[in-house]
Formats: C-alpha cells, structure tokens, sequence
C-alpha cells in the first residue's frame, strides 16, 4: 500500500519489528504448541472460526485476560489461524527485560500506568500497524479477571490506538480454560464480531469493550455446552488420566476385546 509509506510513522527506539527473528517465532511457535498439548485436552476454537477480514487492512486482536496461558494460546493462534502476518503484542518492560529472548519474537516494553509507557505503546502501536501485514495481539483487560466478570473493562490504551489508525479493525477475542469431562483442562477461544468505525477515543472504548462483553457471552454459553462438536481443534491435547488407573483401563478393555478409549466422554471432534 504505497499511499501508507508517505505517513509511515518513524521507527520507535527497541523497534520490534527490526528486532523480530521469523526463525525465532518459528522456533518459539513449536514450544508453545508442545506446551498446549501437554497441558490441555485440547484448545478448541469456536465455530465458525476466524472471520473474513480484507488483507489490506491494519489489525488489532485483543483479548480478555483470564489466565497465565493467555500469550501461548494467542502465539498458537496466530501461527495456525493467519501464519502470513507478523505477530506483535505489548509486555510489561520490567518482565521483557528478564525475558529478553522475546524481543525477537514480536514483543515490545511498555510501562503500565505511566505517561511514558502509555506514548510507547501508541508510539509503537503506530509503527507496528502501518504495515497491514502485521497484527497486534493484546489482554486489553490489563489485569487478571476471570471470564464470567462483568461489565467488562478495558485499559484505554487501545481506544487511542484505534481511534489514532485510520481503517483499522478490532477483533474481540474470548478465552476460557474450563474443566469438562477429562483430567486436564480444555483451552477454549472464540472471536467476536470485527470491529472497523469511525469515531473519537470514547466511542471507540464503548464498541471495544461491548463487542468483548458479546464475544466472552457466546464463548461462555459455548462452554457450559460441554460440546466439543461446537469447536474446531486447533491443538490435540493428552489424552487420559495416566499412572495406575490409565494402565488399569487399557487392561481391561484389551481384556474385554474393546477398543481403549482414554477419554471418559468420548470426543470425535479430536
């Protein structure tokens, strides 16, 4: 998009987009998709998936912001559900410099609850989304906060972002780590309804944080379903409870002819 390059906002000090290793994110792509399988049934997407959304167009996925998992699960979507973008997402900058590998793999600092921090983000923000092969993922809720909280409330930060990006799109992106019928807990993501207006900060924090509120209401009701069917499989997880009661399972259906099914319900959608 040649009309971009003239408004192209310089370069931020620590640009992550310079930093940014493909080889790294490739690298790191596979540990957290091991990582999911060992810790999960399954991570499940909620049909229908993904939605249509123009390859032109300057893109934020923001997300609630219910557990540690939160920035594997969107590293694993993001490799499975649109691998021709660049990934990129906020953290805070006293963490990044502990984990300094991960500047290579999209992450920039940001200073929460600071000026500074908050023209950073933006600052960055900016730069990152003026290439529309690129996508910012963010926890917008800037806090831990389990998924059945309402009303749902978002940092501002984001707000100014869109409101500061002509054309770009908001995605709302649901996440959930429930317990069914298994010894290890489903990973279950939903996404909303896009989000592409016109308008200042404020009326930008209302769509945001009500187009979250929907996305987290269909995911929850999704959830509750207890149906794997409603879902499409993006990481197969462990399966089975192991040890001396998996053994004991498999032993006696080898001794009744059955087919062993590890699973207490059985899910043919895996």
């Amino acid at each position: 998009m040649a009309g971009r390059d003239i408004d192209r906002p310089a370069a931020p000090a620590g640009d992550p987009v310079a930093l940014r290793s493909a080889r790294m994110v490739r690298f790191f792509n596979g540990v957290m998709q091991r990582q999911m399988h060992r810790g999960f049934r399954a991570a499940r997407l909620l049909r229908p998936g993904l939605p249509d959304l123009p390859p032109d167009t300057p893109l934020v996925i923001y997300s609630n912001h219910p557990g540690w998992w939160d920035p594997a699960f969107c590293i694993v979507l993001q490799a499975n559900l649109m691998p021709e973008r660049e990934g990129y997402g906020p953290m805070e900058a006293a963490a990044l410099e502990r984990y300094g590998f991960m500047k290579r793999i999209g992450l920039f600092g940001v200073d929460p609850g600071s000026a500074a921090g908050a023209a950073r983000f933006l600052r960055v923000g900016e730069h990152v989304l003026s290439d529309p092969r690129r996508v910012i993922w963010m926890t917008a809720q800037g806090r831990f906060a389990d998924p059945r909280e309402r009303p749902v409330t978002l940092l501002g930060g984001l707000a100014h972002l869109m409101a500061r990006v002509p054309g770009a799109v908001a995605l709302p992106l649901a996440l959930e780590y429930p317990f069914w019928s298994e010894k290890r807990p489903e990973a279950l993501a939903g996404f909303g309804a896009p989000l592409r207006i016109e308008g200042a900060v404020d009326v930008w924090q209302d769509a945001l944080e009500a187009g979250l509120t929907d996305a987290q209401d269909t995911l929850a009701a999704a959830a509750m379903a207890r149906d794997p069917a409603a879902f499409d499989t993006i990481v197969g997880g462990a399966r089975g409870v192991g040890g001396i009661y998996g053994a004991w399972s498999r032993l006696r259906a080898a001794m009744g002819g059955r087919r062993y099914d590890p699973d207490h319900v059985t899910d043919t959608s895996a």
